[in-house]
């Protein structure tokens, strides 16, 4: 996977420290572009997590409440994106933790039907819907490792942060995806076999 152009990413930054600053400032514009900016991407992290559309948007909604509490308490404006991915993933984790709850409590186990996971543009090649295919197969922890890094550009350290794991965890997971997402693609381009030793 390429990884996006190093100057737009360190603009893209840029933007976010000072929108951070300001919203912390007290500029509702600011936190209102700071939310454009990143309700996408934090309801797209929390689908990773949970696997489903109403969840994410849930537990995405609850983290917008409770990055406004915390804004002001964030020390460093460049943390901000792991740091809201972290909240995220800890609200996911409680409606993850609230939904076992209830099934245990019904005692009933209830399978959410799949959910279609975010994907490629429409007019991508085949190539790149088989690999967006293959990362929505991947178990939640790694698909979600994956795609903050790849995707969302995050280092390992963040997102250790973002997920509330040791970055040794995190390189772990990196690696069972990648091995996975290797053993998919080149066993599609095989014709389903295992890839020539």
């Amino acid at each position: 996977m390429m990884r996006p152009d190093p100057s737009a990413q360190a603009t893209g930054r840029l933007l976010d420290e000072y929108l951070v600053a300001a919203a912390r400032a007290g500029d509702r514009r600011a936190f209102a572009d700071l939310v454009r900016r990143w309700n996408r991407r934090l309801i797209a992290h929390a689908w990773r997590l949970t696997g489903s559309d109403d969840m994410a948007r849930d537990a995405a909604q609850a983290a917008w409440l409770e990055i406004v509490r915390g804004l002001g308490r964030l020390a460093d404006e460049r943390a901000f994106p792991a740091w809201a991915y972290r909240i995220v993933s800890r609200r996911c984790a409680r409606e993850i933790a609230a939904v076992r709850d209830r099934r245990r409590l019904a005692a009933a186990v209830v399978a959410e039907p799949p959910v279609d996971a975010p994907g490629p543009d429409p007019d991508a090649g085949d190539e790149t819907r088989r690999l967006h295919a293959a990362v929505r197969a991947l178990p939640p922890p790694q698909r979600a490792a994956v795609a903050l890094y790849h995707f969302e550009e995050l280092s390992i350290a963040e997102i250790a942060v973002a997920l509330d794991v040791p970055a040794g965890t995190v390189k772990t997971r990196l690696m069972h995806a990648r091995r996975a997402l290797r053993a998919a693609l080149e066993g599609e381009d095989n014709d389903g076999s295992q890839p020539p030793r």
